[in-house]
C-alpha cells in the first residue's frame, strides 16, 4: 500500500486523502526490518512477563490458594465499588484539561473519551489510548490537537499525583523493594513541570511540534490543582480497593488499620506510575504487580500478597471495560433523547 498524503481540513485537522504514488512509480518500500523486530522483541517481553508470573503463582500455590480462599464475596463486591469510584472519577481529569485549553465537553462525553479511549493501554508498546481518544474527541468537535494535548496534561498530572500518593509507601518499600525508590526521581521534576508557567511553555513547544498555534494565555493554575487533586483522591479509591482485599489476610490484622490504609494508598500510586513506566508492557502487567506485592509484604507474607496483586488486577480488567460500555451507553442514550420528535 502507498504512502497517505496529508492534507488540512476546514477545521486546521490532518486528514488522510488517499494513497499518494511512490516518486519512482513503484510500490513504497516495505516496512523496516527494525520496526519488526521492536515489535517481536514486545511480544517477547510480554510472554517473559506472564511467563514469570505465572512460575510464581505455581511455586506459591498453597500459599495463594489459601488466600484466595479467604476472600469473601462481600469484600470483593466492596472492593469492585471502590474501583468503580476511582475508574468513574478519572475522567474528571480529562475534562478538567481539556477545558483548561478553551474547550468545553460534556462530563458524558469525556467519560466516553477517557474511558474507552483507556482501553487502548492493553495494546503493548503503542500510543493507541492516545490515538483513541483523540479520535473520539474530534466526534464531539475537538480537535486532534486539543485533544493530544489534553491527554498528555492528563498523563502528566496522573503521574505526579501517583507519586504524592506514593510516598506513603516509602518505608513500606525501602524493606521490601528498595529497588523500585528510583520512581520518586521524577517527582521533584513532576511537580516542577505542574506551575503554570512551565506547564504553558511546555504545551505550546508541543503545540508547535505538531505545527499548530501555541497556547493563548497561561494554562490555569486552579485547573491544574484540581486535575491533580482529583487523580489523588482517586488514587486512595485504589488503595481502598486494596485495603479491603488485604483485609481478608489474618496477618494484616497484626497492624494498625490507619497504617495499612495509607500503605496500601501509596502503594496502589507507585503502582500506576510502574504502570505507566511499564508502556511496553499491556497496562503495565507485572511492574504494577511488582509494587502491590512489595507494598504488601510489609504486612503479609509474599504468596497472600501475591495473590491480591492478581485479583485486584482482574478487578481492574473487569470494572475498566464495564466502564467504557456504561459510558457509550450512557452517550448514544443522550443523545437518542435529543434528536427531535
Amino acid at each position: 500500500m502507498g504512502a497517505w498524503r496529508v492534507t488540512g481540513d476546514a477545521t486546521g485537522e490532518a486528514t488522510a486523502a488517499g494513497p499518494a504514488p511512490h516518486p519512482s512509480g513503484a510500490e513504497a518500500p516495505p516496512a523496516p526490518v527494525a520496526a519488526g523486530a521492536l515489535t517481536w522483541l514486545r511480544r517477547l517481553v510480554v510472554l517473559a512477563v506472564v511467563a514469570y508470573a505465572v512460575v510464581q503463582l505455581i511455586a506459591q500455590w498453597n500459599e495463594v490458594s489459601a488466600a484466595l480462599s479467604r476472600l469473601s464475596w462481600p469484600r470483593l463486591v466492596l472492593a469492585a465499588v471502590a474501583v468503580t469510584a476511582g475508574v468513574l472519577l478519572s475522567p474528571v481529569v480529562w475534562q478538567t484539561m481539556v477545558g483548561a485549553l478553551d474547550v468545553r465537553v460534556r462530563v458524558q462525553d469525556a467519560s466516553k473519551i477517557y474511558l474507552v479511549g483507556q482501553l487502548g493501554k492493553y495494546v503493548p508498546g503503542s500510543v493507541v489510548a492516545f490515538l483513541l481518544q483523540m479520535e473520539l474527541a474530534r466526534a464531539v468537535g475537538v480537535t486532534r490537537a486539543r485533544s493530544f494535548t489534553a491527554s498528555l496534561l492528563t498523563a502528566g498530572v496522573v503521574v505526579v499525583a501517583s507519586l504524592l500518593a506514593g510516598t506513603l509507601a516509602i518505608p513500606a518499600l525501602r524493606a521490601n523493594e528498595p529497588s523500585l525508590l528510583w520512581l520518586f526521581l521524577l517527582l521533584p521534576i513532576g511537580l516542577a513541570f505542574l506551575h503554570p508557567a512551565v506547564l504553558t511553555f511546555a504545551v505550546s513547544t508541543v503545540l508547535r511540534l505538531l505545527r499548530r498555534e501555541p497556547l493563548a494565555h497561561r494554562l490555569s493554575g486552579r485547573a491544574i490543582v484540581r486535575a491533580t487533586v482529583v487523580s489523588v483522591v482517586t488514587y486512595a479509591f485504589y488503595g481502598v480497593q486494596l485495603y479491603v482485599l488485604a483485609g481478608s489476610q489474618r496477618t494484616s490484622w497484626d497492624h494498625n488499620p490507619g497504617v495499612v490504609l495509607l500503605l496500601c494508598i501509596g502503594t496502589m500510586g507507585l503502582a500506576m506510575t510502574a504502570g505507566l513506566v511499564a508502556f511496553v508492557l499491556p497496562s503495565g502487567i507485572g511492574a504494577r504487580e511488582l509494587v502491590v506485592v512489595g507494598g504488601l509484604s510489609a504486612v503479609m507474607p509474599y504468596g497472600p500478597a501475591l495473590a491480591l496483586a492478581v485479583v485486584s488486577r482482574v478487578l481492574f480488567t473487569a470494572v475498566e471495560l464495564a466502564a467504557a460500555g456504561a459510558a457509550t451507553l450512557v452517550v448514544r442514550l443522550s443523545r437518542e433523547r435529543s434528536l427531535p420528535g
